[in-house]
């Protein structure tokens, strides 16, 4: 998995943690509160009280009793609280934040002023099409773990420069064709953990800055060949998570600045050799808990700048690496395969020299005489059996440039 270090040289949106509630802003859910609450407003409402106001039958009172043992209705409606309308907002305020469970409205009368609104964990269901309007500053909207099963098509349109939209663990089956189309400043867009079924082309097409797209967690099954084509800017893809068996030849094309492409959690079962051909800046790379059995000849020739391959928990024997990075050793995790320890293998990670990241459960499955041996103890001990011929016959000392396995 990639370093702290790694994982820094991308932008990514600022979500990590929860923003601090600014003056005059309600947000009442602390941390470690269900942020599906079912319990309504604090304090009694008006219908615990109905029993004291409207006695009935036997219980009337009679003419002989002394004026003021009954509460009139009038008195009782003065007495009962009137809960506050929650997450009110603040006059001239630039950031907005609520999470109360109970919201269902999207809050109004927001402020101009307004650069970023979080409403998250509530129950929101719905937006309805002018519920940005009147904030031409607005630069981050999080709407994360709402109810939202749909968005209109005009909803962004009052925000042209808006920078960040997350919509992290809704109900969106779909989106509007048309939703991004006047939003080409956004750097940002999360789609995690949602029930998209498929990508339409038009959503990206007005996306010529976009830097960061996270579709994690949906239901998808494939992904349109080029679809990804207008987005010339991104640095990080997340497809993990859904329900992909293969990639489409050219579904990379056009991503030429693509450093993180995250594809961990799917049913891929093969690869097209050219898969990885129009991203050659990436430096990421993760496929782990796929099916995965065989790996196209020279399918990482141009990845040259890749620093992280996760091949974990996939059905692979032989291993199929890049070219030897400039800089440091490739950090590898081949752990969960049933590795083919002969020659091949053993030559291949002599002349590499990756660091293999996972010490555990990195074994292999055959030949006979190597079945259960870690890989790295296979690799520095060298294979006697092996007649070394051709370009393998002045293997690198691996006491100098040596795996790694920590």
């Amino acid at each position: 998995m990639p370093t702290p270090s790694e994982l820094a040289a991308i932008s990514q949106p600022t979500r990590e943690a929860e923003p601090p509630t600014p003056p005059g802003v309600t947000a009442t859910e602390e941390k470690g509160q269900s942020p599906r609450s079912q319990d309504g407003p604090r304090g009694a409402s008006l219908g615990s009280w109905e029993g004291l106001a409207q006695p009935s039958g036997d219980d009337q009172p009679s003419a002989m009793m002394p004026p003021g043992q009954i509460l009139s209705p009038l008195l009782l409606l003065l007495l009962v609280p009137c809960p506050a309308a929650p997450c009110s907002p603040h006059p001239n305020a630039t950031r907005f934040v609520c999470t109360e469970p109970t919201l269902s409205t999207f809050p109004s009368g927001l402020p101009p002023t307004t650069l970023a609104i979080s409403v998250e964990f509530t129950a929101l269901a719905a937006m309805v099409p002018t519920a940005l309007a009147g904030l031409p500053r607005l630069q981050e909207l999080h709407l994360s773990s709402n109810r939202l099963a749909a968005l209109p098509e005009t909803l962004l349109r009052p925000v042209p420069t808006l920078r960040v939209l997350d919509l992290t663990n809704n109900l969106l089956a779909t989106l509007p064709a048309d939703i991004f189309a006047t939003t080409r400043h956004l750097q940002h867009l999360v789609l995690r953990e949602n029930r998209l079924r498929a990508l339409k082309p038009a959503w990206f097409r007005h996306l010529p800055r976009l830097l960061w797209l996270d579709l994690g967690d949906n239901a998808l099954t494939e992904v349109p060949p080029e679809v990804f084509h207008p987005l010339g800017s991104l640095r990080s893809l997340d497809l993990s998570h859904n329900s992909l068996v293969s990639l489409a030849p050219g579904v990379l094309a056009g991503l030429r600045a693509l450093e993180r492409l995250d594809l961990e959690g799917n049913r891929l079962g093969t690869l097209s050799p050219a898969t990885f051909a129009p991203t050659p800046t990436l430096r990421l790379l993760f496929l782990q808990d796929n099916q995965l059995q065989a790996l196209p000849a020279g399918i990482f020739v141009p990845l040259r700048n890749l620093s992280v391959l996760d091949l974990a928990r996939n059905r692979l024997r032989v291993l199929e690496l890049p070219p030897q990075p400039p800089g440091p050793a490739l950090d590898l995790d081949i752990s969960g395969n049933p590795w083919d320890c002969g020659c091949q293998l053993v030559a291949l990670l002599r002349r590499v020299t990756p660091r293999l990241t996972a010490a555990r459960d990195t074994v292999c499955a055959s030949p006979p005489r190597h079945r259960g041996q870690e890989v790295a103890t296979v690799v520095q001990a060298g294979d006697t059996g092996c007649e070394p011929r051709g370009d393998m016959q002045h293997l690198p000392d691996p006491k100098t440039r040596g795996l790694v396995s920590p």
